[in-house]
C-alpha cells in the first residue's frame, strides 16, 4: 500500500484551532503539507476573538517538524476571506487544498430564533464557504490543480429540531460544492462535501456525553485527508464519516409517475398516485441538474 503524501502541497483549513479542523491540520502536516491554520478564536456561538487556538496548533505542528502559519481572520467577510487564502500564497507560494470547516452554532426553535441568529449562521457557514472557495479558486485554476472539501451536516441532509438556521446553511454548502465541482472539473479542481459526526465544542450541545469519546475528530480526518489527496478523483460527492464509519451519501430521485401533459392533470390524480410517487425502489442518482431535466423530458409522453 503506497503511502499518501502531501509533500510540496499547501493547505488552508478554516476553523482549525480545535476540534475537527485541528485533526485535519495535524494529519496533513504530518504527511508533509504546509498548513495555514485559520481560526478567529471566538466562542462557539460566534462571539469574541482569540489568537491562542490557532497559534497553539501551529506550535504543535512545528514542534513535530512540520511547517505551518496562523491566520486569525473571519471567513464571514469577503475581504478577510481573501486574506486567509493570501496567507498561504504569501508564506508558501501556492494554494493546493482548501478545507472549509469554520463554524458556530446558535440553536433555537424556529419560534424563538432571532433574525440575527439566522443571519450569523448563514454568514459563517454558507457565506464563509463561498468567500474562501471563491478566493482560492483563481490560484487553483492557474496551476490546474486543487482539492476543496467543505463541511455539511446531517442537520441539513435529514433535519434536526432547533437547527433551522444551521441546517439551511449546511444543505446550501452541499449544493454549492456540487456546482463548484462541475465548474472546476476542467481545471482538475475537485470539490466534495464531508458530513462529519464528531465530538467537538459544537456537538457537545447536541450529542449525549457518553457518545463523545466514541466519535473523536481524529476518526473523521482520514476521509477528509483522502479527499484532499491527488489519489482522490471523486468530484461533486458527499461523504459521511464518524466513529470508524465511512459512507457515501447521495440524493436520488424515484421513477415517479408521468401523466400526459397534453391532458388535464388534477390534484385528485396526485392523490390517487401518491404511493407510486413516493416509491424509491427504482431511484437513480443524477450527475447534474441538466441530466435530471433531460430525464424528465424523456419520460414525457408524446402528444
Amino acid at each position: 500500500m503506497n503511502k499518501i503524501s502531501f509533500d510540496g502541497q499547501v493547505a488552508v483549513i478554516t476553523g482549525s484551532g480545535g476540534g475537527l479542523g485541528k485533526a485535519y491540520a495535524l494529519l496533513l502536516a504530518e504527511r508533509g503539507a504546509k498548513v495555514v491554520v485559520n481560526d478567529l478564536g471566538g466562542s462557539f456561538d460566534g462571539m469574541g476573538a482569540d489568537t491562542t487556538p490557532a497559534q497553539m496548533v501551529v506550535d504543535e505542528i512545528k514542534a513535530s517538524g512540520g511547517e505551518a502559519v496562523a491566520n486569525y481572520d473571519s471567513v464571514a467577510e469577503w475581504e478577510s476571506a481573501q486574506r486567509i487564502i493570501q496567507t498561504a500564497v504569501d508564506n508558501f507560494g501556492r494554494m493546493d487544498i482548501l478545507i472549509n470547516n469554520a463554524g458556530i452554532l446558535r440553536d433555537k426553535s424556529l419560534a424563538k430564533m432571532q433574525i440575527e441568529d439566522y443571519h450569523k449562521i448563514i454568514a459563517v457557514h454558507l457565506d464563509g464557504t463561498f468567500f474562501c472557495t471563491k478566493a482560492a479558486y483563481p490560484f487553483m485554476k492557474e496551476q490546474a490543480y486543487g482539492r476543496i472539501v467543505s463541511t455539511a451536516s446531517s442537520a441539513g441532509l435529514y433535519g434536526n429540531f432547533g437547527q433551522v438556521n444551521y441546517g439551511s446553511a449546511k444543505m446550501g454548502i452541499a449544493g454549492m460544492m456540487n456546482c463548484v465541482a462541475q465548474e472546476g472539473a476542467r481545471y482538475n479542481i475537485n470539490a466534495n462535501t464531508i458530513v462529519p459526526t464528531a465530538g467537538t465544542r459544537l456537538t457537545f450541545t447536541v450529542m449525549p456525553e457518553e457518545a463523545i469519546s466514541n466519535v473523536k475528530p481524529e476518526y473523521v480526518a482520514p476521509m477528509v485527508a483522502w479527499l484532499c489527496s491527488k489519489n482522490c478523483l471523486e468530484n461533486g460527492k458527499i461523504f459521511s464519516a464518524g466513529g470508524g464509519y465511512f459512507s457515501r451519501v447521495a440524493v436520488v430521485e424515484g421513477a415517479g409517475v408521468t401523466f400526459d401533459p397534453d391532458k388535464e392533470m388534477t390534484v385528485e390524480m396526485i392523490d390517487q398516485s401518491i404511493e407510486q410517487i413516493n416509491e424509491l425502489k427504482e431511484a437513480q442518482e443524477f450527475s447534474s441538474a441538466m441530466e435530471q431535466a433531460a430525464t424528465i423530458l424523456s419520460r414525457m409522453r408524446p402528444g
